[in-house]
């Protein structure tokens, strides 16, 4: 009987255990959901403040499309985060009603197993009863094993009474937790109502100005054409300054001036090297901010078919907002073109880091920077009230997408 308690304990104990192991994973699975659902919730609220915190009828249409469009995105995301959570929860409250039919069916075996036992115990409970039990053995030996039978069996009862105890434990803390998931699996629910139908609201308001920009399409493109010009006239200066500066390390260096990439200097390898071991930490350019437009070929919010190439990122930041330095450099190059949108260019040793849009720079060609620096401040649109930031990286004269560098971009 004694080995017969000690596997039973072990049993109960993997059970709990194992119970406990499958419950800490989903858990786990759970709460990185609702980090996610924050994080999209804060993102949206953030879209909120700094893209529609101005008058609407201030901005461009193109402009408003596009932050439309990037907030459907985001509430998209939102909804099929909550969607995966409800989904998990549903088969948590399965999987833990499903528990509780076992414990319950346990719990009713070891009560009626419990009750025989104390019937047992009752009929031959006098004292007098357990010493003719032992007087009657006929010999030591056999009144020794009498003895401890006796003994066995008291201890028996007990464990019995304490598994009872446990697993209602076990029942009631499981109800609990299943009354819990169902509560929060009906918030999650009318959330995703709520949200669903703002974002067929934003839907809606998004193809009622997509349909004006169709309608006048001629105006819009001699629109988009200018500021593609302004786009490259900048991006052209970039990439001159850029080259100059190859072209000066290598003539420094006594090598070509056809070669593509830096000569570095001892010091400046050290730099490259502590720019590349940063990469996936680097600070963000604005303390605030949320990514408007990303690296790369970006679907166009008037037409899915068409692309908007980008070679960085733009960041939507607060009015006035200070730009800092993302890693310690020489501050490569200042744009200051007639229409007052300034860029500035710091060099990392082979890499270069490409600030555009500031109203203000603090900082001037040879100085050094170090990380966080604040060296600028973005240019805010007086009629529309938002403030954007162009932000890119190069390494050498090749683009890279900042969202590799920067900490969570």
């Amino acid at each position: 009987m004694k080995l017969t308690n000690s596997r039973f304990t072990l049993a109960i104990l993997l059970l709990t255990l194992m119970l406990h192991l499958s419950g800490f994973s989903q858990s786990k699975k759970q709460q990185e959901l609702e980090q996610r659902r924050r994080e999209l919730q804060r993102e949206i609220q953030q879209i909120s403040t700094l893209l529609f915190a101005g008058k609407k009828e201030q901005k461009s249409v193109f402009s408003v499309v596009e932050d439309l469009n990037f907030k459907i995105q985001k509430r998209k995301n939102l909804i099929s985060i909550t969607n995966q959570q409800a989904n998990l929860l549903t088969r948590e409250i399965n999987s833990n009603q499903t528990k509780i039919s076992k414990l319950r069916l346990k719990l009713k075996e070891l009560k009626d197993d419990y009750a025989k036992m104390i019937v047992k115990s009752y009929k031959s409970r006098a004292d007098q009863s357990k010493l003719m039990f032992l007087l009657s053995s006929s010999n030591f030996q056999q009144a020794y094993k009498r003895l401890q039978y006796i003994k066995q069996y008291a201890d028996y009862q007990k464990l019995q009474a304490e598994r009872i105890k446990i697993e209602t434990a076990n029942m009631q803390a499981l109800n609990v937790k299943l009354l819990k998931q169902k509560k929060d699996k009906q918030v999650l629910i009318e959330e995703n109502k709520i949200a669903k139908t703002t974002l067929d609201q934003e839907r809606q308001q998004q193809k009622a100005f997509i349909k004006d920009i169709k309608a006048n399409l001629t105006q819009y493109s001699a629109q988009i054409k200018t500021k593609q010009r302004e786009t490259e006239k900048i991006d052209k200066e970039i990439r001159k300054i850029i080259q100059a500066a190859i072209t000066a390390s290598n003539k420094k260096a006594g090598k070509s001036s056809k070669i593509k990439v830096f000569s570095l200097t001892p010091e400046q390898k050290i730099l490259a090297a502590n720019f590349t071991s940063n990469k996936g930490k680097l600070p963000w350019p604005v303390a605030n901010g949320v990514v408007k437009l990303r690296y790369g070929n970006n679907p166009s919010p008037i037409d899915p078919s068409l692309t908007i190439k980008s070679n960085g990122v733009r960041i939507a930041t607060s009015k006035s907002g200070q730009v800092r330095a993302v890693f310690e450099g020489v501050v490569q190059g200042v744009i200051t073109p007639k229409n007052g949108n300034n860029t500035i260019l710091i060099r990392h040793g082979n890499y270069i880091t490409v600030y555009k849009n500031l109203s203000k720079f603090y900082v001037k060609k040879g100085d050094k920077v170090v990380t966080k620096q604040l060296i600028g401040e973005v240019i805010t649109n007086k009629a529309s009230g938002e403030a954007i930031l162009s932000f890119g990286i190069f390494k050498d004269s090749a683009t890279q997408d900042p969202s590799r560098w920067i900490y969570k971009l």
